[in-house]
C-alpha cells in the first residue's frame, strides 16, 4: 500500500495506482494527470467531501483557503444538485487551472461551474443557503471561517490545522493543546445554535485530522 500522507507530488506515471472503476480511482487518475498534487492533499480532500455530503446536500459550495479546489470539486463531483462552487485562497498558484481542466476532461459538467477568485477570505460574501467548507485553513483563519458561517447561518464544516495555543478557556488543564482548541470551536458553534458533528479522516492520512461539521438547527 503507497504512503497516503506522502506530500510527493502525483504525477501521471502514479495513474497505474488506480485502476479501479469506481469514482475514487477516476478521480486519482484525473489528478495524477494534472501532475500537480501532493497526494496526502488527494486523500485529505475526498475524506472530507465524502463526510459532508453526508449531511449537507445541495447549495453553493465554497471553500475557503482552498489551495488548488479541489474539495470544492470534489463536493460538485459527489452531489451534482449544487450549482456552482466558489474557491477562494489569499495567494492561488496558477496550478489549480491545471488541476481543474484535468478533472473537467473526466466530468465534462464541471466546466463554467467553479470560479476560483484570489482574495482575502475577509472579502466573501456568503449566503445561509452555501455549504462553507475548508481543509487545513492555517490557524486562525479556520476561527475566521467558522464566523464568517455563523454570521450567515450557513453550514459549515473545517479540518483545522496549526491551532494557536493560546488560553481557550481551562480545558488545557485536562486535554493537550490542539484537541483543547478544537473542543472549544465545538463548543462555540454549538452556543451558537449549531446541531454539531465530530469525526475523523484516516490518521495515516494526517496527524491533523479532526474534522468539525455544524448544521444551523
Amino acid at each position: 500500500m503507497h504512503d497516503l500522507g506522502s506530500s510527493n507530488r502525483l504525477t501521471p506515471l502514479h495513474a497505474q495506482l488506480f485502476p479501479g472503476d469506481h469514482l475514487f480511482d477516476r478521480l486519482a487518475r484525473a489528478v495524477c494527470q494534472a501532475g500537480v498534487l501532493p497526494r496526502k492533499e488527494l486523500y485529505e480532500a475526498w475524506e472530507v467531501a465524502r463526510r459532508v455530503r453526508r449531511r449537507c446536500r445541495g447549495g453553493r459550495v465554497v471553500d475557503l483557503c482552498c489551495g488548488h479546489g479541489l474539495l470544492a470539486q470534489i463536493m460538485l463531483i459527489l452531489d451534482d444538485s449544487s450549482p456552482n462552487a466558489l474557491a477562494v485562497d489569499l495567494h492561488l498558484s496558477g496550478n489549480h487551472l491545471r488541476l481543474a481542466e484535468a478533472l473537467s476532461d473526466t466530468w465534462p459538467r464541471l466546466r463554467g461551474r467553479v470560479a476560483f477568485v484570489q482574495a482575502p477570505l475577509q472579502s466573501v460574501e456568503l449566503r445561509a443557503s452555501d455549504r462553507v467548507v475548508s481543509a487545513h485553513a492555517c490557524g486562525g483563519l479556520t476561527d475566521e471561517i467558522l464566523l464568517k458561517a455563523q454570521e450567515v447561518r450557513a453550514p459549515v464544516a473545517v479540518l483545522p490545522c496549526c491551532q494557536r495555543l493560546r488560553v481557550h478557556g481551562d480545558l488545557d488543564g485536562w486535554l493537550e493543546g490542539a484537541l483543547a482548541v478544537d473542543v472549544e470551536r465545538a463548543l462555540r458553534l454549538r452556543a451558537a445554535g449549531y446541531s454539531i458533528h465530530t469525526q475523523t479522516i484516516p490518521a495515516e492520512i494526517s496527524p491533523k485530522n479532526r474534522l468539525l461539521l455544524g448544521v444551523p438547527l
